[in-house]
């Protein structure tokens, strides 16, 4: 991609790391990803990779041994490493929203517990809102935590955890009446637990069993599972800042800053589809001339790379939003619906381009088609995101009459 999606006002060391991921993208994980999607075997080495090039701690202050970058570089890092395989993408997402977290709402002794291990790779996070029969309604959730002594004792069904298998460290969100009378609104009776655990599947502690990975459509490689606690006890300093009814404050941040991600995956995975559209049209002839050379696939190439560059541009701008530590949900929620919409409607064409060869395991872009839906959903629908905006809208522009 010499020309789409270039970010302007960049420093000499985000250029340099942009590089370096890159060139590891290009080298490490398109010529593996394909293969190893299609045997939905977790990429150790490319995870591996990315611990060693310190992606795990891109966000995490250098006082807890991270490099201390902003939003934007990591978005941008994330762009490109969708672009090579959206899968591993999700591996480091989950990972820095549960280090943003910790960074953003811990205790001093819950950043220095976990930062520099999460930094190093060592610890790897994933957080848990969603349940059974949640959908996008936060305010339902039914799992619970009860004080006993100097512990808390959780119960209830989490669901749609990435990195469930493979974390060692889980935010998860409870309902917690403790403190908060009857009455109360939901929304401030949650509270977030970071529960530690071993990796792999079955009974990772006592009272939490994650019971395998769940099989999808795409979007595999990365592991997908429940989280089930029965009597899981956790000491009262794991309550992520200390106090309680605070939970759904704090993973709305976390999930605010998750929505430029998403936006970034969709802004890597269109561009990927783009450049497999771009190079097939002019490798395949027909009726005497590269397909490039026919009006109808030059519309096609022309409103790709439109929507390539027009999501990129949003993704950036919410980014730096949240970066200069302005309210940035309108931007966010504006750039996750279009940036995962136009990647849809971009892989899409790639695959039209393709023709009959897009349906076959053979080429790239049938591993893309399977995996674009999948941003339609993570971190809030199309419908989330409107009513998100909707409502910021009505806020800024309150007709006063």
């Amino acid at each position: 991609m010499a020309r789409l999606a270039q970010t302007h006002g960049l420093t000499d060391i985000q250029q340099e790391i942009l590089s370096t991921v890159r060139d590891f993208v290009d080298k490490e994980i398109i010529p593996v990803a394909t293969e190893l999607e299609h045997r939905d075997e977790y990429p150790q080495a490319i995870v591996d990779g990315l611990k060693e090039l310190g992606l795990f701690g891109l966000m995490i202050p250098e006082e807890y041994g991270g490099l201390g970058e902003s939003l934007l570089t990591y978005a941008l890092c994330v762009e490109e490493i969708a672009r090579g395989w959206m899968s591993v993408s999700g591996i480091i997402n989950t990972h820095f929203i549960v280090a943003y977290m910790i960074k953003q709402h811990g205790t001093e002794e819950q950043k220095d517990h976990f930062l520099p291990r999460m930094a190093a790779g060592d610890v790897r996070g994933a957080f848990s809102m969603s349940e059974p029969a949640l959908g996008s309604d936060v305010s339902a959730i039914t799992s619970k935590a009860v004080k006993d002594g100097d512990e808390y004792l959780l119960n209830g069904q989490k669901m749609w955890l990435t990195n469930g298998g493979t974390s060692t460290l889980v935010a998860v969100l409870v309902r917690s009446d403790e403190g908060h009378p009857e009455g109360t609104a939901p929304h401030k009776s949650m509270t977030t637990f970071l529960v530690e655990k071993e990796p792999g599947f079955g009974e990772v502690r006592p009272g939490l069993t994650i019971p395998g990975k769940i099989d999808k459509m795409g979007y595999k490689g990365v592991d997908t599972t429940e989280l089930i606690m029965d009597g899981l006890r956790i000491p009262a300093n794991r309550v992520l800042g200390g106090a309680t009814g605070r939970g759904f404050y704090q993973m709305m941040d976390g999930v605010e800053v998750g929505r430029v991600n998403v936006a970034a995956r969709g802004c890597g995975v269109a561009q990927r589809a783009f450049e497999l559209g771009v190079r097939y049209s002019q490798q395949r002839h027909t009726f005497g001339k590269q397909i490039a050379q026919h009006q109808a696939i030059q519309f096609k190439l022309a409103e790709m790379a439109t929507k390539v560059e027009a999501a990129h541009a949003m993704m950036v701008n919410a980014a730096r939003k949240k970066d200069s530590g302005e309210r940035n949900d309108l931007e966010a929620g504006m750039a996750k619906y279009l940036a995962s919409e136009y990647c849809k409607e971009v892989v899409e064409d790639a695959f039209r381009i393709h023709g009959g060869y897009g349906f076959s395991k053979e080429y790239e872009i049938e591993r893309l088609y399977r995996e674009a839906p999948m941003l339609l959903i993570g971190e809030g629908t199309a419908e989330i995101q409107k009513m998100i905006i909707g409502r910021r809208l009505l806020e800024e522009y309150r007709f006063q009459g």
